[in-house]
């Protein structure tokens, strides 16, 4: 199995792919491309015309986009076990994890993931009201789950996957949230798997002047 992805630093849906494995103990070959490179684009225009990462190569197999490959995964390797076993948690779960793939636009926009940074940013009031409503659902979930899990349902789920970049954006710029959401924030922070990809995009070099928003905190 192989996983092309992005610069760890930079690469959010690479981060949401790679964490679904790692989380899940799947071994795989991890192809790393520096991101709009012309390797870049002429390597994942073999496997696909979107030519976008993440890519999940599985024999005969190929899918790309992060949600997609969750669920394929899910669902060949872990007998469904990344959701939430209960059908109305199991919804809720699909709900907040499709916002976060399909909306949030301003807060993607503007606050960019660049986990070697510390940074100060004007957010916009649709970055503003998206910061918001991301408080309010792990405020939500954490009424019920922080003694219990601790995740955003309880046990580690497909949700934690698609917020999991999040903590890292808030993290670089220094976003204030609830009590509550911090409890979220410091258990994505302390997890192996998330450590372990910090470590690696804290030891990269490449500079993609794009994501490199705001402003440095001293």
């Amino acid at each position: 199995m192989q996983l092309i992805i992005g610069n760890k630093n930079y690469s959010s849906w690479s981060f949401r792919g790679w964490l679904m494995l790692v989380q899940n103990g799947i071994p795989f070959h991890e192809n790393k491309l520096t991101l709009f490179t012309d390797n870049f684009y002429r390597t994942l225009e073999v496997y696909s015309p979107a030519a976008k990462v993440p890519v999940l190569i599985d024999g005969d197999v190929t899918v790309w986009d992060s949600l997609a490959i969750c669920e394929y995964i899910n669902e060949a390797y872990c007998q469904g076990r990344a959701w939430p076993q209960d059908k109305v948690e199991r919804a809720k779960a699909r709900a907040i994890s499709c916002e976060m793939h399909s909306g949030f636009t301003a807060l993607r926009n503007e606050m960019p993931m660049n986990c070697r940074a510390r940074r100060h940013i004007e957010l916009s009031k649709a970055a503003q009201h998206d910061v918001a409503r991301i408080d309010q659902i792990w405020r939500e979930q954490m009424l019920k789950y922080s003694d219990n899990g601790g995740w955003l349902f309880g046990e580690w789920s497909i949700a934690d996957c698609m917020y999991a970049p999040v903590v890292l954006r808030f993290r670089t710029y220094g976003i204030e949230v609830s009590d509550l959401s911090k409890l979220y924030m410091d258990k994505v922070l302390q997890s192996a798997p998330v450590k372990a990809w910090l470590k690696d995009a804290l030891q990269e070099t490449d500079i993609v002047p794009e994501d490199e928003a705001g402003t440095d905190v001293v």
